[in-house]
């Protein structure tokens, strides 16, 4: 479960994946398939969450690190590396963004 508090000591990251209705769902199953098989396993990783809006347009990815290095590792890794280019093929777009969190409301 994400932990959103400010004095938090870990990575959050943000990825959008800009796609089209038609591979929305496609692409859902491929970000599902790579946390389910691969990332979740990988050192440092602590949560993550996909959400996709209602256009089928955007899916938003939501994932927590215990640290920068640990992330870029699990990119680097020969098997995050293929599946990126099996993503991108249906992505128009994607960008993940390190975040560290400044406030939180309840």
């Amino acid at each position: 479960m994400p932990t959103i508090r400010q004095d938090a000591e870990l990575q959050t990251v943000i990825t959008t994946f800009e796609t089209s209705p038609g591979a929305c769902l496609d692409l859902l199953e491929l970000l599902t398939d790579a946390y389910d098989a691969f990332i979740r396993s990988q050192p440092g990783f602590i949560s993550a969450g996909l959400h996709v809006n209602d256009a089928h347009t955007r899916i938003a990815n939501y994932s927590q690190w215990r640290s920068r290095q640990d992330y870029q590792a699990m990119l680097r890794t020969d098997e995050m590396r293929a599946r990126n280019r099996e993503i991108v093929k249906l992505c128009r777009s994607f960008e993940p963004v390190m975040y560290e969190v400044a406030r939180v409301y309840s």
